[in-house]
């Protein structure tokens, strides 16, 4: 597969809430259409309607996992733990690489915000901000975990 973390950080600069832009860039590979793919993450921004909890890349990581080996059986305890140990997986490496995957902590915010209403999308917004980066370190996790690629094949 060739890599698609530019394409991930393009979405999430054009508009797109983090969550979106990961989880819709690999949501066609598991037959999920991009319509679709944007209405079930768009929640999952601003770490979760915006109340800076889980970042909303980690949780598209976690959406996507469970698109690839999710399990479906409630009797099957060694499916359950195998996708718990592939989200942890991601989730800890996310966590390595930046610092924490909360949002409000990402973000350098002592707490959550009150307001749902979404900040302006402008340069300084970007500029400000380390989401980009963070989407893009989201795919990366995708691609390493879920499709075995290396780092070589992601530049």
């Amino acid at each position: 597969m060739e890599s698609r973390i530019k394409q991930a950080v393009a979405l999430f600069e054009a508009g797109h809430g983090c969550a979106q832009a990961v989880f819709a860039t690999y949501a066609d590979l598991f037959g999920v259409d991009r319509t679709l793919a944007l209405k079930l993450a768009s929640p999952l921004g601003g770490g979760m309607g915006r109340m800076r909890e889980v970042c909303g890349a980690v949780s598209a990581m976690a959406l996507l996992a469970g698109l690839k080996d999710g399990n479906t059986d409630p009797s099957d305890e060694e499916g359950r733990e195998r996708i718990y140990l592939l989200v942890r997986q991601m989730s800890d490496a996310f966590r390595k690489e930046n610092g924490s995957m909360i949002c409000r902590e990402l973000l350098g915010l002592q707490e959550r915000e009150e307001d749902a209403r979404p900040d302006k999308r402008t340069e300084e917004y970007y500029a400000k901000r380390p989401c980009s980066k963070l989407v893009a370190s989201a795919a990366e996790i995708i691609e390493k975990n879920l499709f075995c690629t290396d780092k070589q094949n992601q530049k």
